[in-house]
């Protein structure tokens, strides 16, 4: 299978030894959650309540009352009953305490929006699980794991949370989200307009289905990425893989790659090499959507600009395949060994454990089937075409279930979404998610912001010296929104009374 196939699995089941090839661009955005920047917000200014809330297995079936516990957090500091808002985070695929504590955008607003901060968690991620350890057991258990479950658990919840915390039943809640998150927090305002008055989709890739969008327009933008930084570092990786082919056709050949990569598991035989592959794409991928102005600790600890850095030694792409392949080695260092302590690079491990794998593979066979491709000339990786049977025979053998590769955008509209209103969609240039996201203005209240020099989710990020003034502006625009939505509920609400 082309590893354009779907990025978002290939993590997950390269960390839980399940075998099956995806694309770096898919695993990237089961990858991409919100990371930990060093200059992170003291914990004392992030203090906050741990809570569960009884769910229904299944919201729309009438056969079973089964209930399982979700948790969610509870930041009420700055929160005011008279005047007040809630900014209610949609949970991804991830552990949602970890989601908090770096979520530092809404930690940064809550004084000024008079905010109780709720970061509810998705069903089938941290604890949040309906059968308990058997919830990954089968596809009968996992069947129940989808974004329509997901935006029912969170209507409930809010409703429990207007009906348990005095003062705010009638306060307006805002829905924020960044990546899937972000794309839960746009369907959720879509979905249930009377439950929430608007929403941030930050990051939110809601048009990369099916055919919405052209299926090599993500990586495209990953090469965009490097080269910028300089097109003879793009160049470089290009070659790098007719490089990598070559070696790999004899036993000493792969022996010397071992060694050149310092791999913790020596290459013996060509699906070790397309792992080899596949890897090494997923690392450009990372770097690319992380790409942020300061250090961070997301899926690595990383330095600022860490597609500068990895460029600076992939400025020859004319000099031997040894030496190519030297310096694909020192860019790969930069991602994998900022910190100096990796004795080896480990290809099964590309990002934090604090992430839903298996959970994310099942969604990605189900209903987000997002197709990539690559051709190798707009891009700077080797062409693989998107093979929608090929990956559903993958899915077929792994979960037992089809994926719906049309779903989606019946269930949420594609591009037909000009009826709703109150939603922001947020974007950084330099984010390849970008190119599924909405990018430019549909209505007076669908509105697009861009953010020059950004990467994934700047904006959600905390305040830091070092964003530039575009995502400052950003954040600023994004809070005058949500000013006016707050306004709108309270002028509506008095004039009902």
């Amino acid at each position: 299978m082309g590893r354009c196939v779907l990025l978002f699995l290939l993590l997950g089941f390269l960390m839980s030894g399940v075998a099956i090839p995806l694309p770096p661009a898919l695993r990237a955005l089961s990858n991409v959650r919100l990371s930990t920047s060093f200059t992170s917000l003291p914990s004392g200014d992030m203090e906050h309540s741990i809570r569960y809330v009884q769910q229904k297995v299944d919201h729309f079936g009438f056969k079973t009352d089964r209930t399982f516990k979700q948790r969610y957090l509870i930041a009420d500091k700055h929160w005011k009953r008279d005047g007040g808002s809630i900014l209610f985070y949609t949970g991804n695929e991830g552990d949602i305490v970890w989601i908090c504590n770096n979520t530092g955008f809404m930690w940064d607003v809550a004084e000024e929006l008079k905010a109780m901060l709720v970061f509810a968690e998705h069903r089938y991620y941290g604890k949040s699980l309906p059968f308990g350890a058997n919830s990954f057991k089968d596809s009968k258990h996992m069947n129940f794991l989808t974004s329509e479950q997901a935006l029912a658990d969170f209507a409930q919840l809010i409703k429990h949370l207007k009906r348990t915390n005095p003062g705010a039943d009638n306060q307006p809640v805002i829905a924020v989200g960044g990546s899937y998150g972000g794309m839960l927090a746009a369907w959720l305002r879509m979905k249930y307009p009377h439950v929430v008055v608007g929403a941030l989709a930050a990051s939110a890739p809601i048009w990369q289905f099916e055919d919405i969008v052209p299926c090599g327009v993500f990586m495209k933008i990953v090469t965009t990425d490097f080269r910028k930084n300089d097109p003879d570092c793009s160049e470089s990786i290009r070659r790098s893989w007719d490089a990598i082919n070559r070696f790999s056709r004899t036993g000493a050949g792969l022996r010397w790659l071992s060694e050149a990569l310092q791999l913790c598991t020596p290459l013996t035989n060509s699906q070790d090499v397309q792992h080899l592959k596949d890897w090494i794409s997923e690392t450009w991928v990372n770097l690319a959507v992380v790409d942020y102005p300061y250090e961070a600790n997301f899926l690595q600890p990383l330095p600022a600009w860490p597609v500068k850095e990895a460029c600076q030694y992939l400025k020859n792409p004319g000099v031997s395949d040894t030496q190519l392949l030297q310096n694909i080695f020192q860019a790969l260092n930069v991602y994998y060994n900022y910190s100096g302590q990796a004795i080896c690079l480990n290809m099964s491990e590309t990002s934090t454990s604090s992430m839903g794998h298996l959970s994310w593979s099942y969604q990605a066979c189900t209903e987000m089937v997002v197709p990539f491709c690559t051709n190798g000339f707009d891009d700077m990786f080797e062409p693989h075409t998107w093979d929608l049977k090929k990956f559903s025979d993958d899915c077929f053998n792994l979960w037992g279930v089809k994926p719906r590769p049309s779903w989606i955008t019946t269930m949420y509209g594609g591009k037909n979404i000009n009826s709703h209103t109150n939603i922001i969609f947020s974007n950084g240039d330099l984010d390849p998610w970008s190119g599924g996201g909405v990018t430019k203005n549909i209505t007076d209240t669908l509105v697009a912001i861009t953010i020059r020099e950004a990467a994934h989710h700047l904006d959600l990020r905390a305040n830091n010296a070092f964003d530039p003034m575009s995502v400052q502006l950003a954040r600023s625009l994004e809070v005058k929104y949500m000013k006016q939505w707050i306004r709108d509920f309270y002028s509506s609400l008095r004039k009902k009374h």
